[in-house]
Parts: structure tokens; C-alpha cells; sequence
């Protein structure tokens, strides 16, 4: 009993719980506004609509999400519940969601895009307010309460609104720091940023920053040129130029002075440099001056201009080019016709050898005479030089000596041939032209005393080429020839042919001629013949021609085969023929001895078969055989005489035809019994009446003494 009511107790808390049953229909996630200004708040409201089997009391789990990433949750028995998110920040933009959970059961509600439009001002500060020139800006961009990757771009603004700019990219900071150098003739700097952030979705950019200001002093003054000369400068006069700077501070700076690219003075370390010299009409021009310390530099430029004191004196050869002995003069003078001191030197060497202090210079010229003159004038200390004049002393060239670079006056056709022309003596330039067959080939300048080199290709066969050069300069006299030179062009050998005669096939023990043709190739041709497979050659000679006929007088059936030929010359390695088969055939009487042998058997098969045949037929007609052989013995013994047998053949329609050959008996020594015991067989022959036939019996029966055909 009291087990029963212990069960009953126990089972009353799930009978109340079954009774409490609850499902979620809806949650809904709201906002005010999907699009929020940066720096105001984000407010969410997660309303929940639950049914209940009974009235109760219950709580609520909220879950809020942000890109499916937890971002808050709270309890609550109410229906609703808010989240707020202050201030806002472009990180804030996203997708949202709620999720409730009650008694085990869970709803969420549809995704809630939020926007939050705009971008932090960005906070931008100067490591140094007062800089040098030379030196750098270090500036820093900051967005404070955003959330990386960010792009950061930096401007210096100049006048006429126009600005320098870097920027660089952020990707786990909200903070990015760059330099900018400082240059000539920056005074007050100032600079801003902005920064660029982006999503998967937009992007957005902020406001430009705070203005930062950088104030900029000078290390040093801009330079001063100045020049200590008078205004009228003239050659002869000293110039004196001086540049000057102020230094702020003392600083390790570099002052110097420069025309065009050349630097004529310089100092470090000083406030000034000086560059002094005596005025000449290559000092005309534009002079700098430069202060440099570090990244900074400053310049300042002046143009002098000096008066010519004499014009630059001119020197006047006779000839330029001239032969050897001939009579070289120089005249120097300046235009105005001045008084100076004149000098005329040669060169080389650099400085130049003295010949004569005075305007006029005559020599009878030898080839070492070749070289550059210049005149000198001096005037007040002032000297000038003329331009350089070249004279060259041209020696006659000597016979020029032909060669070719192989050791052999022999070539092969189709080769390049390699001469060389040169003349021991001559001053160059030389001028070398080779002839063949009195034919311009090519001509060659050398400037040098070195040969000309040419190259003549033999494309042609011609057994002996004939070739020569000359050779000549800018002296006056005649060209130079060499001696003539003959070349023997050599061709190899080519497209060897084999042939024989008769062609392919021979009589077994017949004769053969076998034929080597070469199309082209220079004489002597060294001929061979070889069978196939043999070392050793069946014929080897040299001949002075392009063919060669060998005979071969017996031609066996161990000697078929195939068969080729080379040829060469001494130019070209043995080239081989095509390969000829040669067959043997029978010879003429072996072939009549073959044909009277198929012939003979011919006849012995065709007697053996008549014989059998005809007696197979005798064996038919036995009567008949019988009675003509009695006949034939009666009538035999009647009418021939004694002596030797005669026999005679029958045809019907004919006379007889009497045997002049007898047959003798085969056995002599048989004697007249045997010869009775002999049986004679004769063939009778019956046909129907005829005319002819009767005529024929009586004629017959006049000429032979028994009628019918006999045969033994």
C-alpha cells in the first residue's frame, strides 16, 4: 500500500510537466533602420511568439548573431528583448540573426543586414614638428576604434592646390606610418590622410584627417657667385670667382664650383670657395656654384664672357699627301697679321717635337716625316695652337708577292681558294685588286703593313686558273703587278656508274665485258672492279679517262653474283657504282643436248605406247591374224627366191618399196627348223569395195607376188 502511494507521488511531476507544453511559431528580429551613420548605434529587438497548452511562467533564451559568429545572449521571461550596439563602426556592418531556445526547443529568425555607412575620422600626427632640410617627415595615420584591413594615403600639400602622395596598405593594424623627405626650398609643411576600408560587399572611405603642419629650417643660405674681375674681361686678364653660403648651424656641407660638367674647385666644410685663373677665350661660359649637405643642395649660376686678345693662328701646308722626296712647306699666320712668337711642332709624341720657331717650315719629306703638324702663337703669355694639319709621305709600293694560304697550288672544285697580296714596302693605305684571267675579281684597302686576304670560289672545271695582283697607293707613280700564278682546279669523282655487256645474264662459260663510267672527276681515275663481299679487287688500274672496258673471257656459275665498281682520284676517296646481279645461263650446246634428250625420251615413251597399242588390237582380231599368217607363209614360200630376205611394204594406192637394207636374223646359227618354227604375223586389212582399190590389187598383183601389208 504505501509502495502504491509512493508511485503515485512520484509520478505526479510528470503528469504536471506533460500537462506544460509549449512550441515556438515565430521569432522575429527587427531595427529601427538598416542604414547607420557611423558613431550612432545599432538597436536590435528579438520578439519571440510562443503557444502554451497552460498559463505558466517560463524562461527565454536570446542568442544574438552576427555572421553566424555568437555575439550576445541574455534570459528573460518576456516575449522580447533588446541588444544594443554604440557607437557603430564600419566593423558593425553585417548580417544578423536571433535564436531563441524555451523548454528545449529552438526557432531563429531571418538573417538582418545592417549597413554602417561611413569611416572614422582618421587622427594624423607628426613625429617632429621643426625639421632640417636634408632631413625626413615621420607621420602617422591612426583610426581609432576600426577594425583592419585598411588602405592609408598620405598627401603633402603644395601650392597651387596640388599635393605629393604615398600610400600603403594595413592589414593587422589600424595604423600605418610613412616618411616624407624634405627638399630645397620647403618652408611650412603640411599634411592629411585619409583611409579606405573595404568589404565583400562595398567599401568606404573616410573623411580627410587633421591638418598637420611641419615647420622647415634652412642648414644653410642659398649660395652667392660672385667674380672679382673686371667687367670688361679680356684674354690675359686673371679671373676670380668666389662662392659664398651661410650656415645656420656648423655643418659638415660641400661647396663647389663647376663649368659645363667640370669640376674646377671645391671645399668641404667652409663657408666659401674660390677658383682663380688667367682669362683665354675657352673660359667663356656659364659657371655654378653648389652647396650640398645630405639629400639637400642649392645652386646659383653666373656667365662670363671673355674678349678675344688674337685670333687662333692657322697653319698652311703645301701638300697633304706627297710622295717621298718631294718638297713639303708650312706657313703660319693670324688673321690681322699681329706680332707673335710662332712655333711649328709634330706630333706625336703628346707634347710634340720643335721643328722651327718661325712662320715658315720647308723640308725635302721622307716617310718618317708623315704625322700631325700644329703652328703656336704667343701673344701677351696668351699661346694658341692651330688646328692639327695631317701630312702623310707616301713610299712607292714594291712588287706585290702572290700567295695562296695552302701549301699546294692545287684545289678542288667547289672549294674556296685563299690568297694573299702583299707589297714588302709602301705607305698605306694600300690598295690591293685581284684579277683572274685578267678579270677584276675584288679589290681590298689596308691600312696596315699586312697583306690583303681573298677569296675566289671554283665553281667551274677548269684545269688551270691563271691569277695576279696589284697593288698601288696615293703615291704618283704606276701600279705594282705581281707575277701570274696558275691554279689547278681539281674535281673529284662523281656519279659512278656500272654496267656489263651483254647486261645481267651470261652463258655458263661465256665471255663478259663490264663497263665504269664516271660523269665527272680530274684524270688520273684509279679504276676497281669487285664481286660483292670480297676484299680483293677482280680488277685495279689507273687510267686517263672517265671509262674503263674490262673483259672477263670465262664466266663460270660459281662466278654469279653481284658486282660493282669504285673509282677515285687524288682528291676524293674511292666512290662507289650502283651494285650489278649478274646470272649464268646454259650455254648453247648444253641446251641442244637437253632438247635431243626430252626428245629421245619423247620418242621411246611414244614407241612403248604404239607397241602396246598395237597389240592390244591384235589381241581383238585372232582369226583374222591366223589365217592371213598362213597365207602370208604360203605365198612367201612360194614366191620369194632364195637367198638373202627381201621385204617390201604395201600401200594401198602406191607401188611397193623394196628395203635395200635387209634385216639379217638376229641369230645365225639357227638352222631351218627353227626358222620354220617361226610364226609370222601379218595384219590384213579389210575395207569396203573401191574402185581405186581393185585397180590398185591388179596392178599389185602384177609387181609382187602376194597382195595384202605385211610387217615384222
Amino acid at each position: 500500500m504505501y509502495f502504491a502511494v509512493l508511485v503515485i507521488l512520484l509520478h505526479c511531476p510528470s503528469l504536471k510537466a506533460q500537462d506544460d507544453v509549449i512550441t515556438i511559431n515565430k521569432v522575429e528580429l527587427t531595427a529601427p533602420s538598416l542604414k547607420v551613420k557611423n558613431g550612432m548605434s545599432i538597436e536590435l529587438t528579438c520578439i519571440v511568439d510562443i503557444s502554451k497548452s497552460t498559463s505558466f511562467q517560463m524562461q527565454h533564451a536570446f542568442l544574438f548573431y552576427k555572421d553566424d559568429s555568437l555575439l550576445h545572449n541574455t534570459t528573460s521571461e518576456q516575449n522580447r528583448t533588446r541588444y544594443k550596439i554604440s557607437p557603430a563602426r564600419f566593423a558593425d556592418s553585417g548580417s544578423y540573426k536571433c535564436t531563441v531556445e524555451a523548454n528545449r526547443k529552438t526557432k531563429s529568425s531571418n538573417d538582418l543586414d545592417v549597413r554602417v555607412e561611413g569611416l572614422s575620422q582618421p587622427k594624423l600626427t607628426a613625429l617632429k614638428r621643426e625639421v632640417t632640410e636634408g632631413e625626413v617627415v615621420t607621420l602617422r595615420c591612426e583610426v581609432p576604434e576600426e577594425k583592419p584591413p585598411f588602405i592609408f594615403l598620405f598627401r603633402k600639400l603644395l601650392p597651387n592646390q596640388q599635393f605629393q602622395k604615398k600610400s600603403k596598405q594595413e592589414l593587422k593594424e589600424n595604423f600605418a606610418s610613412v616618411e616624407f623627405p624634405v627638399e630645397e626650398g620647403d618652408r611650412i609643411l603640411r599634411f592629411q590622410c585619409t583611409a579606405k576600408v573595404t568589404s565583400a560587399v562595398y567599401s568606404e572611405t573616410s573623411e580627410p584627417s587633421n591638418m598637420t603642419i611641419v615647420t622647415v629650417v634652412e642648414p644653410f643660405s642659398h649660395p652667392k657667385l660672385t667674380s672679382k674681375s673686371p667687367w670688361n674681361i679680356t684674354e690675359g686678364d686673371r679671373i676670380d670667382i668666389v662662392c659664398t653660403t651661410i650656415l645656420v648651424r656648423k655643418y659638415e656641407l660641400e661647396i663647389l664650383i663647376q663649368k659645363d660638367s667640370r669640376i674646377l674647385n671645391s671645399t668641404r666644410g667652409q663657408s666659401s670657395v674660390t677658383y682663380s685663373t688667367i682669362a683665354t677665350v675657352e673660359h667663356n661660359g656659364n659657371y655654378t656654384c653648389k652647396v650640398e649637405l645630405g639629400r639637400v643642395s642649392k645652386t646659383t649660376s653666373m656667365n662670363i664672357v671673355v674678349a678675344e686678345l688674337f685670333a687662333k693662328p692657322i697653319l698652311t701646308p703645301s701638300l697633304t699627301d706627297l710622295d717621298e722626296n718631294a718638297r713639303l712647306s708650312l706657313w703660319c699666320h693670324i688673321n690681322g697679321s699681329p706680332k707673335a712668337n710662332f712655333s711649328i711642332i709634330k706630333r706625336p709624341p703628346e707634347n710634340g717635337i720643335l721643328l722651327k720657331t718661325f712662320s715658315n717650315f720647308t723640308i725635302r719629306a721622307q716617310v718618317n716625316d708623315t704625322g700631325s703638324y700644329v703652328c703656336r702663337a704667343e701673344i701677351k703669355g696668351i699661346i694658341k695652337e692651330s688646328n692639327p694639319v695631317q701630312i702623310t709621305v707616301y713610299a712607292p709600293v714594291s712588287e706585290p708577292v702572290l700567295s695562296v694560304a695552302s701549301p699546294s697550288t692545287e684545289m678542288v672544285l667547289g672549294d674556296t681558294l685563299l690568297l694573299r697580296c702583299q707589297s714588302m714596302s709602301g705607305t698605306p693605305p694600300i690598295n690591293y685588286t685581284l684579277f683572274r684571267e685578267n678579270r677584276l675579281i675584288h679589290t681590298i684597302t689596308v691600312f696596315n703593313n699586312t697583306y690583303a686576304e681573298f677569296r675566289d670560289r671554283q665553281t667551274k672545271l677548269n684545269n688551270r686558273r691563271e691569277y695576279r695582283c696589284e697593288a698601288s697607293n696615293r703615291h704618283s707613280n704606276a701600279k705594282r703587278s705581281s707575277y701570274k700564278m696558275n691554279i689547278t682546279v681539281i674535281a673529284p669523282v662523281r656519279n659512278v656508274s656500272f654496267g656489263s655487256l651483254p647486261y645481267g645474264e651470261v652463258e655458263d662459260g661465256g665471255e663478259i665485258n663490264f663497263l665504269c663510267v664516271v660523269g665527272e672527276g680530274s684524270l688520273p681515275i684509279n679504276f676497281r672492279i669487285f664481286k660483292q663481299n670480297d676484299q680483293k679487287p677482280l680488277f685495279n688500274e689507273s687510267r686517263m679517262e672517265t671509262r674503263l672496258h674490262w673483259q672477263k673471257k670465262t664466266f663460270h656459275k660459281q662466278d654469279a653474283g653481284k658486282y660493282f665498281c669504285d673509282a677515285s682520284n687524288r682528291v676524293t676517296e674511292p666512290m662507289r657504282s650502283n651494285l650489278l646481279t649478274v646470272k649464268v645461263i646454259l650455254a648453247s650446246w648444253q641446251k641442244g643436248f637437253i632438247a635431243l634428250f626430252v626428245l629421245a625420251v619423247i620418242a621411246i615413251t611414244a614407241s612403248g605406247f604404239w607397241w602396246y597399242w598395237r597389240k592390244k588390237e591384235k589381241g581383238k582380231h585372232p582369226s583374222m591374224e591366223m589365217s592371213g599368217s598362213t597365207a602370208a607363209t604360203n605365198s612367201t614360200s612360194e614366191k620369194l627366191p632364195s637367198g638373202p630376205n627381201h621385204y617390201t611394204e604395201f600401200y594401198p594406192g602406191s607401188g611397193y618399196i623394196e628395203d635395200e637394207n635387209p634385216v639379217k636374223p638376229t641369230d645365225e646359227n639357227k638352222g631351218p627348223d627353227h626358222e620354220s618354227a617361226e610364226v609370222e604375223y601379218t595384219e590384213v586389212e579389210v575395207s569396203t569395195p573401191d574402185p581405186y582399190k581393185d585397180s590398185g590389187e591388179n596392178r599389185h598383183s602384177s609387181q609382187s607376188p602376194a597382195s595384202g601389208r605385211r610387217t615384222y
